[in-house]
């Protein structure tokens, strides 16, 4: 691997760091614009085949793990009419993925009065399938059927639960794609692309994609069958699929990427539910050119508030919506939950701001300059929503570039958190760490390398962070963490234009480790103004261009003046207003030259 340029800038404090390329690679091979052809082989893309997003190109489903014990365990409950009871979660995954089983098993032939779903509530279930969520299964169903509980986007660590449904005669069908604990559950199949044993040929699936490749499965028995519903449209699923796969974050490896581009070809072609054109209109958001960045930042996010504020029902109920009226309806609920999230977030952020000020006792330094000495943040307070901390640690953590854990008390009295890392500090292990020096500090304690969720005594606080602090820092090697832009460089003056901006949207869909063509680079200040809540817009002119160019850049504070000169980090945007297309900077960073 080789540098093109110059990996970070010594005349600035802004840290950029370049894209690799591949060596001897020939670039008009992977496209036939220079740019494009940079920037994909910089993400690993050497041949044009690689963004051929045709479904053609989609593996198949034989290689996932139990796949053909869970076809098989469907049919028979197919063939007796037996109540299936989806139990989801309550994330966009989680919803999306309820969605498709309930609708996608009904194409299949699967008796309408024998599909129901279930998803816990987060503030009185708790995440995931649980004893008590059997016992609301019996509730919900008839006495005289048992029914087959299949669970979408969770249930790979629910082996108590898993357990009591079984000393019940209850059958559970787990499809799941999170990371699995050393004991799994004794379902009558376990479908999930991250298990050691699967062959499948990706494990960075999402819930949804989990269980639309189940839907697959069963629809190729039933073909083999000669059974009509072996030619179902399941492809008319690929928009929730794209709509869970992108609001989960999982990597956009090639099979997520032909998911989420069908999904999107779909919804811009007028081919998509109800529901989803409903969240559209009430996020502004034209579907006609709607992207995955839509979904992550406009559509994903009103799904979830649904689950953070109140119930994923609503969620659900939306995107089950089969007329355009109860679509909208659902769909105005879920902007309200979204509207008050946000406000909520606001609310906590400004609150947070107030404690980590207060919190250190260097009194005679800023504030800020004390805040960036330590090398992780713990906050708390017992009146916080319970649903929202997760974005609180969130913001702060994209704010400081630090592991942050948020908390407030739950309905028992304890702390309960969500905590949010950075490279280099699996947040999960650091937990385990201090779970083994302190035991019972921490009730319970869950979550991945960037994500993770607590639970602690409650006069545990002050220990705790401590003990984060301490370990974090252990973790970084005694080294505070400076945060780094991963760019592609520099454009040529005759890079920036409209004409460009259009090939680079073309080759996405882009997100989660597949990111959005990024550049770095120098530019004039012409002109600059705030704009809506705390964003700032400014025309900018790069060097040898003469014209100067729009750039907005969110959430900046406007300290700059005309004439300036600035060096920025940015996307090449394509910023539409009545029907007409125009170049537009998203500015990312933005410091003084």
């Amino acid at each position: 691997m080789t540098e093109t340029k110059d990996t970070t800038s010594s005349r600035t404090q802004l840290q950029i760091v370049h894209r690799l390329l591949p060596e001897n690679l020939a670039l008009d091979t992977v496209h036939e614009n220079a740019l494009a052809a940079r920037v994909l082989a910089a993400r690993g893309i050497v041949s044009a085949e690689e963004i051929d997003y045709h479904v053609a190109h989609l593996p198949t489903h034989e290689q996932l793990p139990d796949i053909e014990a869970a076809v098989a365990r469907l049919l028979t409950a197919r063939e007796s009419h037996q109540c299936l009871m989806i139990v989801g979660d309550y994330d966009c995954d989680g919803a999306t993925s309820t969605a498709v089983a309930v609708l996608g098993l009904k194409m299949l032939g699967f008796d309408p009065a024998c599909v129901h779903h279930l998803v816990p509530n987060r503030f009185a279930n708790g995440y995931g399938l649980s004893p008590e969520i059997i016992d609301r299964v019996c509730e919900a169903l008839p006495d005289d059927q048992l029914p087959l509980v299949v669970t979408v986007d969770n249930g790979v660590a629910s082996v108590e639960a898993v357990a009591y449904a079984k000393s019940l005669g209850i059958d559970v069908l787990v499809t799941d794609h999170h990371l699995a604990p050393e004991q799994l559950p004794r379902a009558c199949a376990i479908v999930n692309p991250a298990l050691e044993r699967s062959q499948f040929a990706t494990s960075a699936l999402a819930g949804v994609g989990v269980i639309f490749y189940v839907l697959l499965a069963v629809r190729a028995a039933l073909r083999e069958r000669g059974d009509d519903c072996g030619a179902a449209p399941l492809a008319d699923l690929l928009d929730l699929v794209a709509i869970g796969t992108v609001a989960d974050l999982v990597p956009l490896d090639r099979v997520n990427r032909i998911l989420v581009e069908q999904g999107l070809r779909r919804i811009r072609g007028g081919r998509s539910r109800p529901g989803i054109y409903a969240l559209c209109q009430v996020a502004g958001r034209d579907p006609a050119r709607l992207s995955a960045r839509d979904i992550g930042f406009f559509i994903g996010p009103r799904l979830n508030a649904a689950g953070r504020i109140d119930d994923m029902r609503h969620g659900i109920a939306c995107l089950l919506a089969d007329n355009k009226a109860d679509a909208e309806k659902h769909a105005e609920t879920l902007d309200a939950h979204n509207r008050k999230r946000r406000s909520l977030e606001d609310h906590m952020r400004d609150e947070a701001d107030v404690r980590l000020a207060v919190s250190d006792a260097d009194e005679n330094a800023e504030a800020g300059d004390r805040l960036l000495k330590r090398f992780a943040f713990t906050v708390s307070d017992p009146g916080w929503h319970e649903g929202v901390i997760g974005i609180l640690a969130s913001r702060l953590k994209e704010r400081w570039h630090r592991p942050v854990v948020a908390l407030t008390t739950d309905d028992s009295g304890h702390l309960k958190g969500s905590s949010r890392s950075i490279p280099g500090v699996h947040v999960r292990d650091v937990l385990a760490a201090i779970d083994t020096q302190n035991p019972g500090m921490l009730l319970k304690y869950g979550g991945h390398a960037m994500a993770a969720g607590m639970t602690l005594r409650s006069d545990a606080l002050e220990a705790f962070d401590e003990a984060f602090e301490a370990e974090v820092r252990r973790a970084l090697g005694d080294r505070l963490p400076t945060r780094e832009w991963l760019t592609d460089g520099m454009l040529e003056p005759e890079e920036f234009s409209l004409d460009q901006a259009r090939v680079l949207s073309s080759l996405g869909p882009w997100g989660q480790r597949f990111e959005a063509p990024t550049f770095d680079g120098e530019f004039n200040v012409i002109s600059h103004r705030t704009v809506g809540k705390g964003h700032l817009k400014l025309r900018l002119r790069p060097a040898g261009v003469t014209d100067s160019i729009d750039a907005i850049a969110f959430n900046t504070e406007d300290n700059y003046h005309d004439g300036q000169r600035v060096r920025a980090v940015y996307h090449l945007d394509i910023n539409v207003w009545r029907d007409r297309e125009s170049l537009q900077l998203e500015v990312k960073c933005l410091e003084p030259v």
